[in-house]
Formats: structure tokens, C-alpha cells, sequence
């Protein structure tokens, strides 16, 4: 693993966590930037995983 797999994981648990509170505050802004988060964490751990293909360690 790579540190952009592992911060893009990181990012994509935060922002479930930062959604779910929106939801549970009634927050839509939250709930929103809790998306937003889980969109570039998953995009962050995709580049990671190229990364590590690159390397020929997958």
C-alpha cells in the first residue's frame, strides 16, 4: 500500500462518518461535504492503486 491508497482511504471513512452526522444533525452542508470527502477519497485511493500497478505490485 501506498500513502495515496491510505490517505484516500482515510478521506473516504471521514467523509461516511462527516455524512452520517449531517444526517443525524439535519445538516444538508454536512451531509454534502461528507459526499464531496467520499468522492475524492475514492478518487485518491484509485490513483494509488495505479500507482501500485505501475510499480508491477499488484
Amino acid at each position: 500500500m501506498n500513502k495515496d491508497q491510505v490517505k484516500g482511504k482515510a478521506k473516504e471513512v471521514g467523509g461516511k462518518v462527516q455524512q452520517k452526522v449531517g444526517e443525524v444533525v439535519g445538516s444538508r452542508q454536512q451531509q454534502s461535504e461528507g459526499l464531496s470527502n467520499q468522492a475524492e477519497g475514492k478518487a485518491q485511493k484509485k490513483v494509488g492503486d495505479v500507482k501500485e500497478i505501475a510499480k508491477g505490485n499488484r
